[in-house]
């Protein structure tokens, strides 16, 4: 039976890359994002193998139906890549907007527990992995950004939760990337890391061996 993955932010960027690699690999993939077309459109194009779940990722419950939905569609649940993320406008600590800070860390922090939270269950069945997004900026300090404490966040979550999980045979990874050609930037970035070199790298953790648990891969744009 070919192994699950679900996916947050799985509309646009890395998670729809990720979608797509994952599937060519052989894994069934639930894709969440509240982007319901764009979810509907990249499940259409994958098939069978994918499952479209519209909805918000700063909301609990959805995150618990969700991994319940995926489970009883797929008859498991073996990763979750926990990718939905943002930036804010107004950088800087004097200059920003804590409206803008409460939007991001909710995403940012508290979706990525709560999706931990809602998938742990599933994932001791399975002895499955949780892999996040991190990022360079979750590894250096940068001038006021709050962005990058959020990311600091991440990075320190991941390896405490892969503790948690190695007691019962799962595994944590985050992947921390540097500036990636996604729609978080307004402008083209050809040079920069693609979408597809973190989804490569997503299967690529997902792919070793029982005794191997990578607890984090660092990619910067080689330009």
């Amino acid at each position: 039976m070919a192994k699950t993955l679900l996916i947050t932010g799985a509309s646009t960027g890395i998670g729809e890359a990720t979608a797509r690699a994952a599937a060519k690999a052989g894994w069934n993939v639930a894709l969440l994002a509240r982007s319901e077309d764009k979810l509907n459109a990249l499940a259409d194009e994958i098939g069978e193998a994918a499952i479209a779940l519209p909805g918000d990722a700063t909301d609990h419950d959805f995150l618990a139906d969700s991994v319940a939905r995926t489970a009883s569609h797929f008859g498991s649940l073996d990763a979750v890549f926990a990718n939905a993320g943002k930036g804010v406008s107004k950088a800087g600590v004097g200059d920003g907007d804590p409206e803008e800070w409460r939007d991001m860390v909710d995403l940012n922090v508290m979706a990525v527990l709560y999706t931990a939270h809602a998938a742990i269950p599933e994932l001791k069945k399975s002895k499955g992995q949780f892999i996040v997004t991190g990022s360079k900026a979750g590894r250096d300090h940068m001038k006021g950004s709050v962005y990058s404490a959020t990311k600091w966040f991440v990075h320190g979550f991941a390896g405490n939760l892969a503790e948690e999980m190695r007691e019962w045979g799962g595994r944590c990874t985050v992947i921390s990337p540097g500036m990636v050609d996604t729609p978080f930037f307004d402008e083209a970035k050809p040079t920069k890391l693609q979408p597809q070199d973190i989804a490569d790298a997503v299967v690529f953790a997902l792919q070793q061996p029982d005794t191997s648990c990578v607890r984090e891969i660092h990619l910067m744009p080689n330009d």
